[in-house]
């Protein structure tokens, strides 16, 4: 372990307050996830430095063990009454090919920091999506991703990964040897041990040309299969009442830009917030003046480096419910969450987010099979969610959805089985990885149905 690593590690074991949310003053020691809708007051933390310190701490721990990302799922994917494992010391470069493009890192990377590396490389992520502040376990094992029918979530990158499983057995695959084992646990909610290390397939640098404009609602529906494919990734943000939809599409670019990421979408947010607190029992005029502004806007073009496109500055705390849906049922879940939004819940005031994504074969991943149409809707933090995310739901579910495992969902084991082919094969791989179910929380149990 270099200096920097045992800097870092020391900071992790500070009696005040960990990097990773968790207050240490006494016990019990409490959790919380970044929107503040999880809490889990637990038994023990353990901040493993190596894989010998994480084999003891899942052997030994007060179990359920459920491993920490960087708390930004909104479901209580770690919550746990025993052991959080922080691996955020199994972080940086480990190693890295020119020739072939991959790079090796310590699974507890954040994407900020892995992005900054990369470019120190010379290599680049293929895609992104718009927050950097996952760590890479914890966005694998949630299947995160960015936008495009022609590019894949972060998982479809995976070369090889290193794991301390829950007997305590310390597991590498690789791609060339054990391709389908990658794909039965490449997406693993921290249900088959605790992941060290990884190696990612990348590609070489490059800048990408970002451009917004308007489109009318009717138009944007009317044309939604062919907006989405048009270019190398397209995303939608639909606001509520606007009568208009912002179009932003991306593609790669040999022109060099200098764009930096800002603030601008923070201050967009703000004011929509605002608008919807004066505007409550006026819905007419907040239609009228959100749509006129947007309507008035001008069309936006930036060049950048890759990674300063993608991401975008997220500062508003929020809940959010988002379905993986057949991409061809897109834009028909689409103009019925705008309806649902304008007729039945106008205190929503978050842009719909829509996105595409390529189809994989990882097995717990929502992409499985088949292209996909992401729809994500947003709830202010300190706000109640739930009758609406309900609502928007029951959309999802009846157009054939599968739910982020991130983001808030009420699916159990029943209803996921239906949705995903090889869910009953994931599930014995799982037996087989952590037979006494050290792994396996309350929220996991319900989730996956298993039986302890």
């Amino acid at each position: 372990m270099d200096e920097r690593q045992q800097k870092e590690t020391m900071m992790l074991h500070d009696p005040i307050k960990t990097q990773s949310g968790f207050e240490v003053g006494g016990r019990p020691q409490v959790w919380r996830n970044w929107s503040g809708t999880v809490e889990a007051k637990v038994e023990r933390m353990a901040c493993c430095a190596s894989e010998e310190q994480l084999r003891d701490a899942i052997l030994n721990a007060p179990a359920p063990l459920r491993p920490l990302g960087s708390g930004h799922s909104f479901t209580p994917l770690v919550a746990t009454s025993g052991t959080i494992l922080d691996l955020s010391a199994f972080s940086g470069l480990i190693d890295y090919d020119p020739a072939q493009c991959t790079a090796t890192i310590g699974a507890g990377t954040q994407l900020c920091n892995l992005t900054e590396m990369l470019a120190g490389l010379g290599q680049a992520l293929p895609n992104m999506g718009d927050i950097d502040k996952q760590s890479i376990a914890g966005a694998l094992g949630t299947a995160t991703h960015g936008s495009g029918l022609g590019l894949g979530a972060y998982h479809t990158q995976l070369r090889s990964m290193r794991l301390v499983d829950g007997c305590g057995r310390k597991r590498e695959l690789v791609a060339s040897r054990d391709q389908e084992m990658i794909e039965a646990t490449g997406v693993g909610l921290g249900i088959f041990g605790a992941l060290t290390a990884v190696t990612l397939q990348n590609v070489p640098s490059y800048n990408l040309r970002r451009k917004r404009t308007m489109l009318p609602i009717a138009a944007t529906l009317e044309g939604f299969e062919s907006l989405m494919s048009a270019h190398r990734s397209t995303e939608i943000f639909v606001v509520p009442f606007a009568k208009h939809a912002l179009i932003q599409m991306l593609d790669k670019t040999e022109e060099a830009g200098d764009y930096a990421t800002t603030a601008e979408d923070e201050d967009g947010i703000a004011t929509l917030k605002t608008l919807r607190n004066y505007l409550k029992w006026f819905p007419g005029l907040r239609r009228t003046l959100i749509g006129n502004a947007m309507a008035k806007l001008s069309d936006e073009e930036h060049v950048g480096e890759w990674m300063k496109i993608y991401v975008t500055d997220r500062r508003s705390k929020f809940n959010e419910i988002e379905y993986h849906l057949p991409f061809e049922e897109g834009a028909g879940a689409l103009a019925e969450i705008i309806k649902l939004i304008e007729t039945r819940f106008p205190q929503i005031y978050f842009p719909i987010e829509v996105r595409s994504v390529k189809k994989d074969d990882f097995w717990l991943s929502p992409f499985y099979g088949r292209d996909t149409c992401s729809i994500a809707v947003h709830h202010g933090a300190g706000e109640d969610p739930s009758a609406f995310f309900r609502a928007a739901e029951a959309v999802f579910r009846r157009r054939g959805g599968r739910p982020h495992w991130g983001k808030l969902h009420t699916m159990t084991a029943a209803d996921i089985a239906a949705v995903y082919p090889r869910f009953h094969d994931a599930m014995e791989v799982r037996r087989e990885m952590d037979p006494d179910n050290r792994f396996v929380s309350p929220y996991i149990e319900k989730l996956l149905g298993i039986s302890r």
